[in-house]
Parts: structure tokens; C-alpha cells; sequence
């Protein structure tokens, strides 16, 4: 083959099928960086959100082409195709992909238009599949149905140790069946269950997750965020985390966890020890629950190195508390405090701590700034979720501060 983009030119003809430009071009800049001798550990980054370029979005046929390709290709590893236009047609041609390309370790379909139908190709192409590490099918609507077919898919798969379930419409049926799944699962590092279809108050998925952390010693990063978590449901889990010794990241934000839900959290952050990164944002912990965090991370815990409680309805005496458990607790290095209500306190505290090196610039989401003569914060783009919608070109989205992609576990140098 003279070249990858040569290859698609040729198969769109053969096939009569008209030319997409924007595959065109990202196969274009594979070739040179072949010519280059940087073939190994190529990713081949075909997102319709981005816009740097002209993008015509992915189509089904446009994605048939395109696994014909990657077919004969075993330095791709990496397949990104978020944001496009496929449908469960798409889905089928990644199910064949996933049973004939031995290298590919990372698919991201994240936000296209697969159904339950097509959520069930691609869970059985990963029965016999035995290089997948990675796989986000994030905001497509595969709905319960779909999910049972990847809870299934879990008790036979040993080789994937990633998936991003997020905003796909699942059911109380699938998160238990998840739960159920990962006690016996030691492959799965990593999995997202955010927003799943719940009805009713009781939460019921606390009880059933509460019971699989209890169980599973090798899941490192869970991601829980809308299960509608509330007191009740934050002490059954934090019941199961006194036992659990893996778990280094936990998700539990946008949920209804008060004052009374730091109470038990904080009491295990007294004995924990895994535990690394803490997502509390868009709760109602407000100052009481800020100070119990703070109280347990300036005396006892030394393992919490990132805590995010952004939008918490925490006022200056919470947050200068908090300022305080990162000027004494040498191992907490990032937090993440905009949407809470500043007072000119928490303004000069948190300029203090970065203007004398307690926190680095890059490892929070505010900026200090002086206006006649008083002192104000202003927001950056740094946090927890910087990067999980969206990746630059430049690669800094590794680090553990800029992005909830999976950040903790690492299966690839860009993912």
C-alpha cells in the first residue's frame, strides 16, 4: 500500500462511494507521520467535535471504508470517532473491526447515534476480543437492553479494563447487573455509570454498588455521578469503603449528598489509604460539611491528593477551612472550588496559598486578581472534567489534574 490515504481514494471508488475530505485529511497526516517513522502507537483522531479543521461528519458507509482500512493497519491502536453520525449500521462495522483487528486498544464512539440493537453487536464482537483496554460508548442511547448485552459481555471478557457507560439511558436493571457483575470481574479497572434512568427515592443502586466495593479489590476508578445519592445511599457506600483497599477514584458528583453525608465520608478518610481523587462537585455539602473534610484532611488523611467540591453552596468560613488543609496536608496538591460563595477571606486565602507554592496554578480553577486594592478570584479552565468531552491536539490531557477521562488508569500514552 503507497499510503493510507491513497488506500481510502481507492476504496471509495471501488465501492462508489463519495469521498469524505476530513478522513481524507487526518489519513493524510498518518502518512507523514509514517514517512517520519513514528508508525508505532498511532491513534487515528476522526472526532466530529473538532474545530481546528473543516469537519464533515462520519457517516455509517464513510465508517465501512474506513474499517476496511484499519483492517491492514496493526500500528493503529487507537480509534476516536466521537461526535459523529453513526448508527447501529456504523456499530456492526465496529463489531467486525473489533473481531479482525488484533492491535486496536482504545475505540471512542462517544456521542453518536447507536442504539440497543447496536450496543448488542459490539458487547458480543468483545466475547472473543482480547486487545480492547478501552472503550466509551458514552452518550449513546443503548438504553437498557443494550446494557444487559455489556453486563453479559463482562463475565466473559478478562482483557478490557475500561468502559464508559455515561448518559446511556441504562436501568436500574443494568446498574445491578453491573454491580453484580464486577464482585467476580478482575479485569475491569475503570467503569462510568453516570445518569442511568432511576425511578423512585429509594436508591437502590447505593445498596447494590455498596455491596460490589465491599467485594472487588482490583476496580480503581468508579464514576457514579446523578444516581440521585442522598445521606442514606452516601453511608452505605461509605460502609463498603471501609473495607474496599483499591478504589483511588471516586465520582460522586451532581448528586443530593448534604452536611450529614461528609459526616460518614469523613470518618472513612480518617482510615482510608487509596483513596486519591474525590469528585464532590455540584452537591449541597455546604460549610459544616467543608469543615468536616477539612478537619479530617488537615490531621489524619494523607492519600487525598485531588478534591473537587465545586458548587456546593460553601461560604468563606468552609472555604478558607479547606484553604487550610492544602496549606497543612502536604500530599493534597489539587482542588477545585468555583461556583461557591466567595467572601473577600477566601479571596486573599487562596491567593496566599499560591503565591507562596501550597497550590499550583495549573492545579485549581481560580485566579487571584487585585481591584482597588481588594482581592478577587476569577475562573480558569482547569478541573476534574476539563478534557472528558473533548481532547487537544496538543496532548497535555494526561495529567491527573485536567481531566475525568479515566486519569487514573492508564492503558496507552494518550489514553
Amino acid at each position: 500500500i503507497a499510503g493510507l490515504q491513497e488506500y481510502y481514494c481507492n476504496l471509495c471508488l471501488e465501492n462508489s462511494k463519495k469521498i469524505n475530505p476530513y478522513i481524507l485529511h487526518v489519513l493524510q497526516e498518518v502518512d507523514e507521520d509514517i514517512k517520519k517513522g513514528l508508525e508505532k502507537r498511532i491513534t487515528l483522531n476522526i472526532a466530529g467535535n473538532n474545530r481546528l479543521i473543516p469537519v464533515e461528519r462520519v457517516t455509517d458507509e464513510d465508517f465501512g471504508i474506513l474499517s476496511q482500512i484499519l483492517e491492514t493497519c496493526p500500528y493503529i491502536n487507537g480509534l476516536d470517532v466521537r461526535y459523529n453520525v453513526l448508527s447501529d449500521a456504523g456499530a456492526y462495522y465496529a463489531a467486525n473491526l473489533l473481531q479482525t483487528q488484533r492491535y486496536l486498544i482504545y475505540l471512542n464512539l462517544m456521542f453518536n447515534d447507536i442504539g440497543p440493537e447496536g450496543g448488542e453487536l459490539i458487547a458480543k464482537a468483545l466475547h472473543k476480543n482480547t486487545t480492547l483496554k478501552y472503550l466509551r460508548m458514552t452518550g449513546n442511547k443503548i438504553e437498557n437492553k443494550g446494557g444487559m448485552f455489556f453486563a453479559s459481555m463482562l463475565q466473559i471478557n478478562s482483557s478490557l479494563e475500561k468502559l464508559d457507560l455515561g448518559d446511556c439511558d441504562l436501568g436500574m436493571q443494568n446498574v445491578i447487573a453491573f454491580a453484580t457483575v464486577l464482585t467476580q470481574n478482575q479485569a475491569i479497572k475503570g467503569i462510568n455509570l453516570n445518569r442511568p434512568i432511576l425511578y423512585g427515592e429509594q436508591e437502590e443502586s447505593t445498596v447494590h454498588l455498596g455491596h460490589m466495593l465491599k467485594e472487588n479489590h482490583w476496580l480503581v476508578e468508579l464514576h457514579i455521578c446523578k444516581h440521585g445519592i442522598k445521606n442514606c445511599g452516601m453511608q452505605k457506600l461509605c460502609d463498603a469503603l471501609y473495607l474496599n483497599r483499591s478504589l483511588r477514584y471516586l465520582d460522586i458528583s451532581c448528586n443530593k449528598i448534604t452536611r450529614d453525608g461528609m459526616e460518614y465520608l469523613a470518618d472513612v478518610l480518617k482510615s482510608n489509604t487509596t483513596l486519591e481523587v474525590l469528585d464532590l462537585s455540584f452537591n449541597r455539602i455546604e460549610n459544616a460539611g467543608a469543615n468536616c473534610l477539612s478537619e479530617t484532611l488537615t490531621s489524619h488523611n494523607r492519600s487525598l491528593k485531588v478534591l473537587s467540591v465545586v458548587s456546593n453552596n460553601i461560604e468563606g468560613e468552609g472555604l478558607v477551612a479547606l484553604s487550610q488543609s492544602v496549606k497543612t496536608n502536604p500530599i493534597l496538591s489539587n482542588i477545585y472550588i468555583w461556583g461557591n460563595k466567595f467572601d473577600e477571606a477566601t479571596c486573599v486565602a487562596y491567593s496566599d496559598l499560591i503565591q507562596m507554592g501550597h497550590l499550583k496554578p495549573n492545579n485549581t480553577d481560580v485566579e487571584p486578581y487585585v481591584v482597588d486594592g481588594h482581592m478577587y478570584l476569577a475562573e480558569v479552565s482547569n478541573g476534574l472534567k476539563k478534557h472528558y468531552y473533548w481532547t487537544p491536539t496538543h496532548r497535555d490531557a494526561n495529567s491527573l489534574s485536567s481531566s475525568a477521562d479515566f486519569a487514573v488508569v492508564s492503558v496507552g500514552p494518550y489514553f
